[in-house]
């Protein structure tokens, strides 16, 4: 938990700081497009808030609609061998990520930066069969990395179209549904039959490595 209250407040707290009393170049914006599934990010970042970083830094809020995995396999794995239902299914992934932003003349577009930091995700598949009673959750929460390229377009001295492109990536963690939970160390809690992580993890779309590619649009506040 502390750590996560770091990967928030740190940006935050990086945002208010000024250079020689001149204020930081302030933007906001949020983007639309493929992240494992179809999702948006919303966003705020600082340029020029400490004389003589070349760093910006940017914290976004993001979520996506994420395919959970194989349904009849997660019943088997995290509560029994019934079958029959009809299945219905639907995941999603929201992602918290705290990134430092270095300028890179790439094609001479101005507006453009490589980037890296940190991310924090919360997994959440739900599996239901209609008819046979059954409707559970199978959750995981991950910490990891990422590293991409940002450009940015010029629409008005205020507004700018942005392209985020890159790649994340994410530790294994436990998979937990119902009363049963798989953890990457093999410990395990009410486990079904003989199975181990390996299993949970093949029939659970978890995130790991999880590949970018965003349209959207930004706001300056600042200069």
């Amino acid at each position: 938990m502390k750590r996560f209250i770091i990967l928030i407040f740190v940006p935050l707290f990086m945002f208010i700081l000024k250079a020689d009393g001149d204020s930081a170049d302030f933007r906001s914006g949020i983007n639309w497009g493929h992240y494992g599934g179809m999702g948006w990010d919303l966003y705020g970042s600082a340029y020029d808030f400490a004389q003589g970083l070349p760093l910006a830094a940017k914290f976004t809020l993001g979520y996506v609609s994420f395919d959970p995995g194989n349904a009849t396999d997660a019943r088997r794995i995290f509560i029994n061998n019934n079958q029959g239902g009809t299945v219905q299914e639907k995941g999603s992934v929201i992602r918290f990520s705290l990134d430092f932003l270095y300028p890179f003349n790439f094609l001479k577009i101005p507006e453009s930066y490589l980037y890296f930091g940190p991310r924090y995700a919360t997994f959440k598949g739900n599996f239901k069969f209609i008819g046979n009673n059954e409707d559970f959750d199978v959750t995981s929460k991950h910490w990891g990395g990422g590293l991409g390229l940002e450009m940015g377009f010029p629409l008005s001295r205020k507004f700018m179209l942005s392209f985020n492109t890159g790649a994340d990536y994410y530790l294994s963690s436990v998979l937990s549904g119902h009363d049963t939970s798989y953890g990457p160390d093999g410990e395990k809690v009410n486990p079904r039959e003989d199975y181990e992580y390996k299993d949970a993890d093949a029939a659970i779309n978890q995130p790991k490595l999880e590949l970018r590619l965003m349209l959207g649009f930004s706001y300056r506040f600042g200069k």
